[in-house]
Parts: structure tokens; C-alpha cells; sequence
């Protein structure tokens, strides 16, 4: 296959797929369809509570599945050795980049049972080399729902301001938390710091361990050995700690992450632990994982790709067979992309447009 000419998001679902199954992760397929009640149970962890339902034949209300790591946990089996699985399936969602629903390709892993702290690590490496296979130019920033909460619980606010605070967190809106922390009689001084603090270990490891002090101190050096790890695995620069990455807090815990690649505003990909949710879901064992959004790479498309086709080649009744052969093989060469047609094309952006004649091939337009 001749990854130059496919799409961006055709050719990262074979260049992860690769990825995965060099780290020994097995292909997990399933059903297109789900039951709903497993959504409505869990709908704060979905990305869209907008789900696509039928009913079945025997009166059930089925739904199209929207995600898949429910489907994975819901059909896996508590073990005390690790289950390490990666999926490439439809869901049917909103999507983030047209905002009507749609069939997208997505593509992702679970690492699932027994977790330590190098499954951890080796589910947040694959992330990163995840983000570097679509675009070099990548960043993955980590935090840590435990440090968060430790800080939010030195405060002691009511349930409804937490998860007040919890939302202004995820939006990095500061004046908006003091304000909540001034209503309930709070100091909300280190948490305005532990948001604002964003980079690299050496510029953020000291501002946790002057807000915590002791509190955090596993956690910490937990979060220096991973992230040391990634940069000697040559992501240095790529790796950066940022406390407003947080999820749901009754589906989440530890380390949660996110990544984004120049190019497209809003993060590709998303992962991070979720025992909570193997809990409320019956399973003993613990899990972490990710999923790359496929469907946001075609902003990266529509960034990068300049034109729909490189050459448009006009023809008329007169011409042979033969020689439009010949010369669709001679601008198809190298990968580049070719359109034959009768009359320019008025809807198409292309590099350059020839027309066959007699005497061999004119250049008509050429945009290059």
C-alpha cells in the first residue's frame, strides 16, 4: 500500500494498528449494536449522550454503539494477569467536527486487570507514539485526577461547588473558581496555582510538592519516573503536565491524559485510568486506556491538502484510447493524484489542468 496518496485518517488506522499489535495487543471486534440501558447507565462517561436506538425484534431497545470501551468491560472477565486489547470499529455519534451524527472509525487500546505502574506507562508511551504517527508536531498533556482531588478535599466545599469547580477546572476558568471558592467560605489559592501550572517535571514538580506536601508524594514520583520514561524514549519537549486535563471523577481516577496535534483545535485523543468505572460496573480489576478520534483528522485534511486532485486532464471525441492511457500513467507517476474529464471540472481545486491534442499534452492552467 502507498501510504503517500491515502487519507489522514486511512492512514493512521493502519499505522496504529501496526503500533498495537508490535506491543503484543490483541484485535477485540464486537457487535455494532448494544443495549441501551448499558448507555444510560453510564452516559456521564460517554463523549455525546446522543445515541442512535432502535427496537429489536424481541421488543429490547437496542442502540448503536456510540463507544466501545463499555462493550470491552462489559464483556470481559476479572483476572489477576493483564488483558491488553486494541479495537478499530465504527461508532455512531456526533461528531465533534460537523456536529450531526455520523459512522466513525475509531481506533484505540484497553489495557485491562492486574494494573501496575509500567502498564501505566506502556498505555501512555503507545499515546504518545500514537500522536507522532498522524503528526510529529504533537503534544500529550498529563495530569493526575488524585493530585486534583487531594487539593479540592483540603477545602472542604460541598458536593455541588465540587463539581462546579470540577467544570471550571476542565475550562481553565480561574476567575470562576476563586468566585466559587469565595461563596463557600474557601481558600482557593493553591488550586488557582495547581491550574495555572503547565509545562514540563522541573517547572511543575515543585509547585505540587509546595501545594501537597507530603499528601501526594507516591504520586509524584510516580508521575516523574512516567514522564522521565517518555523523554528518554525521545518525546522530550512533547510531554507537558497540565491539571486542567480532568474527567469525571465517578468513572476516573490517577493519571489522565490527552493529546493534540497542530493543526486541529480540540484534543484527538483521550484516555486516562478508569477503575471507578470497572467498579460500577461489577469488575474487580482495574484498567487504563485510550481512543484516537478519527474524525477530527479531517480538519487535518482539509489543513493540509491544498487541492482535491494534481492534474485534471481534458479530452474530446477525437481522442485515442491509448494515448489517454498514456498519459494518465504519465501524471499518475510518483503517487500524484489524476482526473479525467470531458470539461473543466468547476467544483474541483486542482495543481494543474492539461487537455490531450493530437500532437501529445497542452498545459492549460497550472497553480502549483
Amino acid at each position: 500500500m502507498d501510504l503517500s496518496v491515502v487519507k489522514n485518517d486511512e492512514r493512521a488506522i493502519f499505522n496504529l494498528r501496526s503500533l498495537y499489535e508490535e506491543y503484543g495487543y490483541s484485535r477485540y471486534k464486537m457487535s455494532k449494536f448494544e443495549e441501551y440501558d448499558l448507555y444510560v447507565r453510564n452516559k456521564d462517561f460517554l463523549v455525546s449522550d446522543n445515541i442512535i436506538t432502535f427496537t429489536d425484534t424481541d421488543g429490547k431497545l437496542m442502540a448503536l454503539k456510540p463507544d466501545v470501551t463499555l462493550s470491552i468491560i462489559k464483556n470481559s472477565l476479572d483476572t489477576t494477569s493483564v488483558s491488553k486489547v486494541y479495537y478499530n470499529e465504527n461508532v455512531y455519534r456526533v461528531s465533534k467536527g460537523t456536529h450531526s451524527f455520523k459512522e466513525i472509525m475509531q481506533v484505540g487500546l484497553e489495557c485491562i486487570g492486574n494494573i501496575d505502574e509500567y502498564c501505566i506507562y506502556e498505555v501512555i508511551m503507545l499515546a504518545a507514539k500514537s500522536l507522532n504517527s498522524i503528526s510529529q508536531d504533537f503534544v500529550l498533556d498529563i495530569s493526575h485526577m488524585g493530585i486534583v482531588s487531594a487539593v479540592i478535599d483540603e477545602m472542604n466545599v460541598s458536593d455541588s461547588a465540587r463539581s462546579e469547580i470540577l467544570k471550571c477546572i476542565g475550562e481553565k476558568n480561574i476567575h470562576e473558581i476563586l468566585k466559587i471558592c469565595e461563596k463557600e467560605g474557601a481558600d482557593g489559592t493553591n488550586l488557582k496555582k495547581l491550574v495555572s501550572a503547565y509545562g514540563s517535571c522541573e517547572k511543575v514538580i515543585p509547585i505540587i510538592e509546595e501545594i501537597t506536601g507530603d499528601k501526594c508524594t507516591k504520586t509524584t514520583k510516580e508521575l516523574i519516573n512516567i514522564i522521565s520514561e517518555l523523554e528518554k524514549n525521545g518525546f522530550g519537549g512533547k510531554i507537558k503536565i497540565d491539571f486542567s486535563v480532568i474527567n469525571d471523577m465517578s468513572y476516573y481516577n490517577g493519571f489522565v491524559f490527552k493529546g493534540f496535534v497542530n493543526g486541529i483545535s480540540a484534543g484527538i485523543l483521550s484516555g486516562g485510568q478508569y477503575d471507578k468505572l470497572m467498579k460500577k460496573m461489577g469488575r474487580k480489576a482495574g484498567a487504563v486506556g485510550f481512543a484516537v478520534y478519527l474524525d477530527m483528522l479531517e480538519r487535518l485534511n482539509k489543513s493540509e491538502k491544498q487541492y482535491d486532485v494534481d492534474t485534471v486532464i481534458l479530452y474530446d471525441e477525437n481522442a485515442r484510447l491509448d494515448a489517454l492511457n498514456d498519459a494518465v500513467d504519465l501524471f499518475s507517476s510518483n503517487g500524484k493524484s489524476v482526473m479525467v474529464q470531458r470539461e473543466k471540472p468547476t467544483r474541483i481545486r486542482y495543481k494543474q489542468l492539461v487537455k490531450l491534442q493530437e500532437r501529445g499534452v497542452e498545459i492549460i492552467e497550472n497553480n502549483a
